[in-house]
């Protein structure tokens, strides 16, 4: 047999994304569960199947549900599955559509993206108005969704209300409301409710389920809540390459993640030490927190020469001009978060 020389530091943790993170023991376990023999490819295997079932047992009866490869997939695919060729998208300039995808909801999916700005990540209905006109006019992209991000970029939460509140916005303007849910499970564990009540009961129409960030390998679910919309999307999966043949192993980590609650202890965990972490740093000179720590993610304005000391020791990204955001995971530790308060304690002061 031959073994893969291991790479790196299992013990190191950073503080840069959650998807650092390696995969959560149980979602590996379920990956060997799944393993041996032969088992229908392209999605017609028993594990997809039973994802099916457990996905109806969050999101609702009429749930549809198509697992996919990454969450750059899943969100091109919903939003292609709710426009026409000539449709367009409102969301906030912030979002992970907008910034981090590197154009491919326009270049892949062929549709517009209309940005909106927002002081904390989160669309409301007066903001979705500012781009949300237009229709009948040949010249315009034509409005037909809207799209929030759950936990948003920034690490905010959208309530069940303000879900709502846009759900209720734009399906009188006959709009469509898409999720990118790839944080869902921390809002949902800040919350302290259950995904349905962030989706389905809350009037979102398709979500796109994250897994990647809270322990699972690859794999994440494109998730039609309300019936009789985007049809075909099981021939658009094929189009966009999101489906795979042995998607038994895609399907088998969502049902570790998804069928019990490790969903949610992974999340709560990562939120409780995005907690610990905003308490560690808050009294610190020199460190201002620039966002609500709903999630597992700290956002911060350090005093200059700080940030670039602290790199000595650890990973994290510059998010805007003078900003930078910690992330926690499912794996990170109280003592992961000890030394990295020490470590921005020492960067301060030698600052």
């Amino acid at each position: 047999m031959v073994a893969v020389n291991r790479l790196h530091d299992p013990l190191r943790r950073q503080f840069a994304s959650d998807n650092y993170a390696g995969v959560h023991p149980e979602v590996l376990a379920a990956l060997v569960e799944a393993n041996g023999g032969h088992e229908k490819a392209y999605g017609y295997d028993a594990y997809t199947a039973r994802l099916r079932e457990v996905l109806t047992t969050h999101f609702g009866a009429d749930t549809r549900a198509y697992p996919v490869l990454n969450g750059t997939g899943a969100n091109v695919l919903a939003l292609q599955a709710l426009l026409p060729r000539w449709g367009a998208v409102v969301c906030a300039e912030t979002a992970h559509i907008n910034t981090d995808e590197n154009g491919a909801p326009e270049r892949v999916g062929g549709l517009k993206l209309l940005t909106v700005a927002t002081p904390d990540g989160k669309l409301t209905p007066e903001l979705v108005d500012r781009q949300a006109w237009g229709w009948g006019d040949e010249h315009r992209a034509q409005p037909g969704v809207v799209s929030i991000t759950q936990t948003t970029e920034l690490g905010t939460a959208y309530s069940v209300g303000e879900i709502r509140a846009l759900a209720d916005h734009a399906h009188g303007l006959g709009m469509r409301l898409h999720m990118d849910g790839a944080r869902i499970a921390n809002a949902a564990a800040y919350l302290d409710v259950p995904l349905g009540a962030l989706t389905t009961d809350a009037g979102v129409d398709v979500l796109s389920l994250g897994a990647t960030k809270n322990g699972v390998m690859f794999g994440e679910v494109v998730v039609v809540l309300q019936p009789d919309i985007a049809p075909g999307l099981e021939y658009l999966r094929k189009v966009d390459m999101q489906l795979a043949s042995k998607l038994r192993f895609v399907s088998a980590q969502l049902l570790a993640l998804f069928e019990a609650d490790l969903w949610l202890r992974s999340a709560q965990h990562a939120n409780a030490m995005a907690a610990l972490l905003r308490a560690g740093v808050e009294p610190i000179d020199g460190v201002r927190l620039t966002q609500l720590t709903e999630s597992n993610a700290v956002f911060a304005a350090l005093a200059p020469g700080v940030a670039d000391r602290l790199r000595q020791s650890y990973q994290f990204y510059d998010w805007s001009e003078g900003e930078v955001r910690w992330m926690c995971a499912f794996d990170t530790t109280p003592a992961d978060v000890d030394g990295f308060v020490a470590a921005l304690r020492a960067a301060v002061g030698a600052a």
